[in-house]
């Protein structure tokens, strides 16, 4: 996890020929949140790894500008899909070995660092006390984890931002009245790290990581389901190589399976125009589009449709990499989620389905700011789910 030249060995051979600004189908030019935020070539992916390059070779010093072109990226992995060259999976991790050197130089936006001191202080981004990690609970009979079949970990969003929490208590309330063996830490879950490690913190998340290992292997945890593809991501592609073996789940695959066990039963109709939207971390990152929308197709009376980019070309919401809680791409109608939102418009549908607490706030958002609060409504799959259920 440490960084080293030999992560920057081909950068060189990016030469700015633009095929990471596209999605799959080439539709647009600006699959790229942060080049479709600014439209400025520094922003692409192609401009930021020459800007890295001339930085590394000493042609260019640090500044306050430099670092906020570095920390736009939201390592969506657009630009790995579309490059055409043998590299692309090398790309995003420039991006953040970059962000590394300047994490160890002190140089980098000032957003990205509270960001990092929230979560070193408090174990979570928002830098609010761990003991209000339960607040969302309200009055749910929510088991605390004792060895219980899965451990369902709840994450930072989806314990304290307020919207989130309803996405929390709706995956809840499914997992209860499925008759599901899970339990929550509560007040002893801390932050799964994800987002630390795209910022380049690597010894921080390495931290982070072997404290939640050491808890989980405590607790005999053996299979853990994660309401985020943030934390899915970190159980499942990171946590391994500090000898976290888990069984890692995302809450949709729970869901469907206890489907079509028929632990869930979908009675009620819900006769609306429906549209997925792909978290970048559950599809590029982990390759699994086909889950949400198994779930989709079985919701009673509702009509599923796809956005013009969806699966490997869908636009990221602009909330990865940390930009969530930093929002450099927000503040104009060019930020991805305001186009998102617009995309959705175009095919008519009612409702945007989401399956990320990061996506839904984000997009919830954007839905005010561009003023379709009476024609888009954007609902966590969960959220859709209790629609068609009759909960006891």
């Amino acid at each position: 996890m440490t960084t080293s030249t030999s992560s920057f060995k081909n950068i060189h051979r990016c030469f700015r020929c633009g095929y990471c600004k596209f999605p799959i189908n080439w539709i647009d030019v600006n699959n790229c949140p942060s080049y479709g935020r600014f439209r400025i070539e520094s922003y692409s992916c192609g401009g930021r790894l020459w800007l890295i390059r001339a930085w590394i070779n000493g042609w260019i010093d640090v500044s306050n500008h430099f670092s906020e072109i570095v920390y736009s990226c939201v390592v969506c992995k657009n630009c790995e899909v579309k490059c055409p060259f043998s590299f692309n999976t090398q790309i995003v991790d420039m991006v953040i070995s970059a962000r590394k050197k300047l994490v160890e130089l002190g140089k980098i936006p000032e957003r990205a660092k509270r960001f990092l001191t929230n979560v070193n202080l408090y174990k979570n981004p928002y830098g609010i006390k761990n003991k209000k990690r339960t607040e969302w609970i309200k009055d749910l009979d929510v088991p605390r984890f004792n060895g219980q079949e899965y451990l369902f970990y709840i994450g930072c969003t989806g314990s304290f931002d307020p919207t989130a929490q309803d996405m929390t208590r709706n995956i809840t309330k499914i997992f209860l009245n499925a008759g599901l063996s899970f339990g929550i830490l509560g007040e002893e879950e801390i932050c799964d790290g994800n987002e630390v490690l795209m910022l380049g913190e690597d010894g921080l998340f390495e931290e982070l990581a072997l404290e939640n290992i050491k808890f989980f292997k405590s607790k005999k945890v053996k299979k853990i389901i994660t309401l985020s593809p943030h934390a899915y991501n970190a159980f499942k592609n990171y946590y391994p190589l500090f000898g976290g073996d888990f069984e890692v789940f995302h809450y949709t695959h729970i869901i469907l399976e206890l489907i079509e066990k028929e632990k869930i039963k979908l009675k009620n109709p819900f006769p609306k125009r429906i549209t997925y939207h792909d978290p970048c971390f559950l599809g590029r990152w982990n390759k699994e589009y086909k889950t949400p929308r198994k779930i989709l197709k079985k919701i009673p009376g509702a009509e599923i449709l796809e956005m013009t980019r969806s699966k490997e070309g869908s636009l990221c919401c602009g909330g990865g990499g940390g930009n969530f809680y930093m929002d450099l791409l927000g503040g104009s109608p060019e930020s991805p989620s305001r186009i998102r939102i617009r995309e959705a418009k175009e095919i008519k549908s009612e409702i945007i389905a989401v399956a990320c607490p990061k996506c839904l706030i984000m997009l919830k958002d954007a839905v005010v700011s561009e003023g379709l609060e009476k024609e888009i409504e954007v609902l966590d799959i969960s959220q859709i789910i209790e629609n068609c259920v009759n909960f006891l």
